[in-house]
């Protein structure tokens, strides 16, 4: 007689069996706060068997608790799995729950409705092949319903599933049903919905959705589950180009290398003709490997590892690609950016974009226009807020291969992560390449900046002087230039002041100004210390990443950062210029360390503690520094850079 855990694992190997070869749905719910999208999904999982004996004892225990449905199944609960959302009883979070009827398999994504959750809708969505968007019957088509409706045309979701629901609530009226779906269409159809099936619902009651429901014998549509096990996804991504963004780079030793990664579109065959990029060299496919052996072909959503006839310098971040149909390969883009942090997106601040396996640093400019999703209007901004859509110019360190997004969302969308706190900020959908990326190329010059330092008996490099207002750097620097004019040295300061009465006098002192100030003074540093000068820069410089994104403009060791390090009671008790007293008063806004962070270096090669020293000391301090570097070598020893 078999024994009972054998029989319990043949019962699993068969339950696993059964569903091996079902096709995979993943949709997404959205819709207004109190829709009933969380009670839509626990219907589902209700009614297809997906809830064990202790969940199903947990939620009528819990709806008897709540009491918001009068005895009967709260169905929400199964979903609204964290503490606050049964609290204010609103779905903050984006839920994932897995369930399998007899013909598909499914993943949906339970998003938030309220708007300030936007971001987590767009996580859901980015993976969703449909969308379910719920209506509440009593109140029709509502703000947030054009917002999501906006959000799930532009990541590209193609199948649109309207259900009506709580149709219960105002006696399954045919006459309100058409109303609302007359309206959605009218607003579909601007923003390129087309594939849209309107179902009048109660997912309380179960109405429409595992089966046709007495109470509409007018409607003949499908209900729900038939909707959903029967929808035909496009699968669309084997019939476009090949591609493959590299992983990793598979050399368990000196015999065998090999590119592994997962195909994001297309097919490829042993023997096919690839192009890697963005190198644009190419080769042939002499392998197919896969943890079960060789493979004569692979089709996007495998995991493969590809090795090549030829020896070819390909790394992680890189696209393996159809030879014939490449994608291109561009460093500056049009990309529509959707924020989702906080903190405001400033123009010009550097920022790690990850395009499929790629990271690379780029920065984005002011936008275009961002997109009032409630009415489609396009409106000037100059920056974008948490949840805003915007059209920007988006400039990256290094050229990548890309698709547009609406040709492949794999090689087309990325994300924004905060080079500081390794934030995920915002996300991104490139529309095509910039022409002026292909046809600007930096002009080799045979006088170099080793040969212009040299004939000025110098180093050249970049002393950035960084600390509050009143801290004491332009004093400092005033007293350094002059030591080392008079040992003959070469140099320019530029000065936080000055620089504002030309260059920057467009620019006030907003966070977003205050970044590109940064950014075209770091831009004159590197010019200068190219002509072979020594810069002396003095700004309060307050964000770490645009220190960093200036100190990553030079070479490794022309960046000296020295920071001028004094306690803001201290600096306002000096007060030279009054603008403590005057920002105190509410006379300025957005005045460092009153009203706007200062953010002090963590690992200045040079710190000043301006309270304990004079700044005659403070300047010494740094020419000593700069001797026990090597930064002030006699013009002789220079003679062979």
């Amino acid at each position: 007689m078999a024994h009972k855990s054998d029989l319990i694992a043949t019962d699993i190997q068969a339950y696993l069996k059964s569903h091996e070869h079902k096709s995979l749905l993943r949709f997404i719910t959205c819709g207004s706060v109190d829709d009933g999208k969380s009670t839509l999904i626990g219907r589902l999982l209700y009614e297809s068997k997906m809830i064990f004996e202790d969940q199903l004892s947990t939620l009528e225990a819990d709806s008897k608790k709540v009491g918001t449905q009068g005895g009967e199944l709260d169905f929400a609960l199964l979903v609204d799995g964290l503490a606050a959302e049964r609290e204010q009883g609103i779905t903050i979070d984006v839920a994932y729950r897995f369930f399998s009827t007899d013909r598909r398999k499914f993943i949906v994504a339970d998003t938030p409705g309220h708007e300030q959750y936007t971001r987590n809708m767009v996580t859901g969505a980015s993976t969703a092949d449909v969308a379910v968007i719920l209506i509440d019957a009593r109140k029709g088509v509502l703000t947030q319903t054009r917002r999501h409706s906006y959000i799930v045309s532009l990541i590209g979701i193609k199948h649109v599933v309207l259900a009506i629901n709580k149709m219960d609530l105002v006696g399954y009226s045919q006459q309100i049903f058409d109303t609302i779906v007359t309206e959605y269409r009218e607003f579909a159809s601007q923003i390129g919905l087309e594939n849209i099936v309107p179902v009048p619902l109660s997912a309380l009651r179960g109405d429409n959705m595992l089966e046709r429901s007495s109470a509409t014998p007018w409607y003949q549509g499908p209900t729900l589950m038939e909707y959903l096990e029967s929808v035909e996804i496009e699968d669309d991504l084997q019939h476009r180009p090949f591609r493959l963004p590299v992983q990793w780079v598979n050399r368990p030793n000196q015999d065998f290398r090999g590119f592994a990664g997962t195909i994001a579109s297309g097919v490829i065959r042993k023997g096919d003709t690839i192009r890697a990029l963005p190198s644009g060299r190419t080769s042939k496919v002499a392998r197919i490997v896969t943890h079960n052996g060789d493979l004569e072909q692979a089709v996007a959503g495998q995991s493969i590892t590809l090795t090549l006839t030829d020896e070819v310098d390909i790394s992680r971040g890189d696209v393996i690609a159809a030879a014939a149909s490449p994608p291109a390969v561009a460093d500056q883009f049009q990309a529509t950016i959707i924020w989702m942090h906080e903190e405001a997106m400033l123009p010009g601040r550097p920022y790690l974009i990850k395009l499929g396996s790629r990271t690379v640093t780029g920065s984005i400019t002011a936008p275009k226009y961002k997109v009032n999703v409630n009415t489609l209007e396009h409106l000037a901004a100059k920056q974008l807020e948490l949840n805003e859509i915007g059209v920007c110019n988006l400039s990256l360190d290094r050229a990548v291969a890309f698709d547009p997004y609406t040709d492949n969302r794999e090689t087309g969308g990325f994300i924004l992560i905060d080079k500081i706190s390794n934030d995920t900020v915002g996300a991104g959908l490139l529309s095509f390449a910039l022409r002026r990326a292909e046809n600007i190329h930096w002009q080799a010059l045979d006088v170099n900046k080793h040969a212009r330092a040299g004939l000025k008996g110098q180093r050249a490099c970049v002393l950035w002087f960084t600390g509050l207002s009143g801290a004491g750097k332009s004093t400092i620097a005033n007293l350094v230039e002059k030591r080392l004019h008079s040992l003959g040295r070469h140099t320019y300061t530029l000065d936080g002041d000055n620089v504002r009465h030309g260059l920057n006098k467009d620019l006030g002192f907003t966070d977003a100004d205050r970044v590109e100030n940064i950014r075209r003074v770091a831009e004159v540093s590197k010019l200068m210390v190219d002509a072979g000068l020594i810069v002396l820069v003095s700004f309060i410089s307050p964000f770490r990443s645009e220190r960093r994104l200036a100190r990553e403009l030079m070479q490794p060791g022309e960046f000296l950062e020295v920071f001028v390090d004094t306690p803001l009671e201290e600096a306002e008790k000096r007060d030279p210029k009054g603008l403590y007293k005057k920002a105190r008063r509410g006379e300025l806004q957005n005045f460092t360390g009153i009203d706007s962070p200062y953010e002090a270096p963590e690992k200045p090669e040079i710190h000043l503690r301006t309270a304990l020293s004079s700044p005659e000391a403070a300047a010494e301090d740094i020419m000593n520094k700069l001797r026990d570097a090597g930064m002030l070598y006699p013009a002789d020893e220079l003679s062979g850079l």
